[in-house]
């Protein structure tokens, strides 16, 4: 049996933040830098990428900042094309995405085109050249985020759990052969984070964490071979017994974090508490 290969060090090269204008990739980006890496940080906002670099002066590393649309998949080739002439990607995170509630009422095609192009989309494109630079050096760490909302549908995030759940099961079938090949393959799932996409949401968030903390566990993760890492702990072993719950219970406890008007009238139609 293969021995599964190492987590990478700030000696060995860049580390790669996708997302890192805002929220938690922009947390990562400092919290890594803080530990000594040269961090380059991706985002489609030059203005957020620079502020960013201006924050990390005082720390023991750097960020350099990398203007890049992910879902754009000639320039993220053409872009690791460039970076990898001059320096190896040893640590790879792809956190860009975004999240867009839908009520199956206003059940859209064109919101599962947005985030399935961002969401999925944005870490394949990352992932082939990647898997390419690395494999040729036989060594390298990639991480990908995805979230709890993958481990069972929700409500209101029909098309956000779809992209989710494919990027688990994305990683879950690359990690046995990629490790084979030298590479370390994470997937990263993380519970409520406060950030500007998290600020939209109208529901109670348990258990929310601050970008900080959020981003030292994901950190400490990341110096870890385990192919999950995951955060708030308790948060996510609570989603995990409910993937496992069967559906006449698992649906009876989702069904309660609908809108409360939305619940209020499926209780008067008498529908069936689940499947």
């Amino acid at each position: 049996m293969s021995k599964t290969p190492q987590p990478a060090k700030p000696s060995d090269g860049w580390a790669w933040v996708t997302g890192a204008g805002k929220g938690l990739g922009r947390a990562l980006a400092l919290e890594l830098a803080g530990r000594g890496w040269s961090v380059l940080a991706s985002a489609r906002t030059r203005e957020d990428l620079e502020s960013l670099s201006r924050e990390a002066e005082s720390l023991s590393g750097s960020v350099t900042p990398l203007v890049l649309d992910v879902t754009d998949r000639e320039a993220v080739a053409a872009a690791l094309s460039e970076v990898e002439a001059q320096r190896p990607i040893a640590l790879a995170v792809l956190n860009a995405g975004t999240h867009q509630a839908m009520a199956a009422k206003d059940f859209d095609p064109a919101v599962f085109d947005k985030l399935l192009a961002l969401n999925v989309g944005g870490p394949v494109n990352c992932l082939a050249p990647l898997i390419a630079a690395m494999r040729g050096r036989a060594r390298g760490q990639i991480a990908v985020v995805a979230s709890v909302a993958g481990y069972m549908g929700l409500p209101t995030a029909a098309a956000y759990g779809l992209s989710k759940a494919g990027v688990i099961n994305l990683c879950e079938s690359l990690r046995p052969e990629l490790e084979r090949e030298g590479i370390l393959l994470q997937v990263v799932n993380p519970g409520f984070v406060r950030t500007p996409l998290t600020d939209r949401n109208e529901f109670e968030m348990p258990f929310l964490m601050e970008p900080d903390a959020a981003a030292k566990a994901f950190a400490d993760g990341l110096e870890s071979a385990r192919f999950e890492i995951y955060f708030p702990k308790l948060f996510v072993r609570l989603m995990k017994l409910l993937r496992i719950l069967p559906y006449g219970l698992a649906l009876g406890l989702t069904r309660r974090t609908l809108p409360k008007e939305e619940r209020a009238k499926e209780e008067g139609n008498g529908t069936p508490g689940g499947s």
